[in-house]
């Protein structure tokens, strides 16, 4: 059903006249007679003020099919910073009873996750900026501090609070329960070798190594981060740089080399490595990972300038590649090109 259809059904349905519609809408009765007759659609900026007043959702207001709603939930969320409280609940709404249903139990659940992560980030930036003001007012205070740096993600002390057992328990539970598929392993072996649990990291990799399907780069340079996990880092150093020698042209193995050496802090071998995977990378669009590397380095080394340079990389992989125009990944780096441009030119 067309929406000036839609629209009429539902006044019918609740009783108003045109102008009594029209009169809520804060709109003429002549508005409301167009869109009905399909002669004008209403804008864009009323729909949420029709659908309140007849008590539908948006979606509801154009019959979109249960697949075309799910699209309109994850396209809103990739593209808006903060979701106002009834357009929270609405998607909220819609999503639950999906859940229960077999056809989309999984996309929903999915999605009900990304709404809730969504809302957590959207806080975790008021946080960030609340708690900064606080901090900088009273720098002797704990409390705020532990917020931002919960909010942050910051290094914790705290041996108690900063191990990764929880995620280590989950995803062996994962791996127990359905050894064939290989994603958990990943999140597995990345949290044991963290906590420098280097001997059920091996275990595990073991594991993984026989599955068909597993990724060929991770498994070669695992090898090299377990050894670091036991601190022995001259057979970690000599493990990378045996997969350099043997596969140069690789932008896998090229990539995780410099990640490899920015953890160890040799910033120039990262950089280097960072560029070369970039280069070599010959699918397209390509992943900016390498480019946020370089940026962040710069920034360690307190080079803005070339930090600066590094994001509108970035910037321009983001439309030219991947073709986005308003989503919240490409204002957040333009955002960062912004400021770092900002910081260069104090320098």
């Amino acid at each position: 059903m067309e929406l000036g259809n839609k629209i009429r059904a539902l006044r019918y349905k609740a009783g108003l006249t045109q102008e009594q519609l029209a009169e809520k809408l804060g709109v003429g009765a002549q508005a409301v007679s167009k869109w009905e007759n399909s002669v004008a659609m209403p804008d864009i900026s009323l729909l949420p003020s029709i659908s309140g007043v007849f008590g539908v959702s948006i979606d509801e207001l154009f019959d979109l099919s249960t697949e075309q709603r799910l699209n309109r939930i994850e396209n809103s969320l990739d593209i808006e910073d903060d979701l106002p409280q009834d357009l929270f609940r609405e998607y909220e709404d819609l999503l639950r009873p999906l859940m229960a249903e077999e056809e989309y139990k999984q996309r929903a659940t999915d999605l009900m996750a990304y709404l809730y992560w969504h809302r957590m980030n959207a806080a975790a930036q008021k946080v960030k900026q609340y708690a900064k003001d606080s901090i900088r007012m009273a720098p002797g205070e704990k409390k705020s501090q532990w917020m931002l740096a919960q909010a942050e993600r910051h290094s914790v002390w705290d041996w108690n609070i900063s191990n990764h057992n929880s995620a280590i328990e989950f995803y062996r539970g994962l791996v127990e329960k359905d050894p064939g598929t290989p994603l958990p392993y990943y999140y597995l072996i990345d949290n044991l070798i963290a906590d420098h649990r280097a001997d059920e990291a091996e275990e595990y990799l073991g594991k993984l190594r026989s599955l068909e399907g597993a990724g060929d780069v991770l498994c070669k340079v695992y090898p090299a981060h377990i050894a670091l996990a036991r601190f022995d880092g001259k057979t970690a150093d000599s493990i990378m740089e045996g997969l350099l020698r043997d596969e140069p042209e690789n932008s896998g193995i090229l990539f995780e080399a410099a990640q490899y050496y920015a953890k160890k802090c040799d910033y120039r071998s990262a950089i280097d490595l960072y560029e070369l995977a970039y280069e070599k990378d010959t699918d397209r669009p390509r992943f900016i990972d390498a480019l946020q590397g370089i940026a962040d380095i710069w920034q360690i080394l307190g080079d803005y300038g070339k930090a600066a340079e590094a994001y509108g990389r970035i910037v321009d992989s983001m439309i030219r590649e991947w073709g986005m125009t308003e989503e919240v990944e490409l204002r957040d780096a333009q955002g960062e090109h912004a400021r770092l441009l900002a910081l260069a030119r104090k320098q």
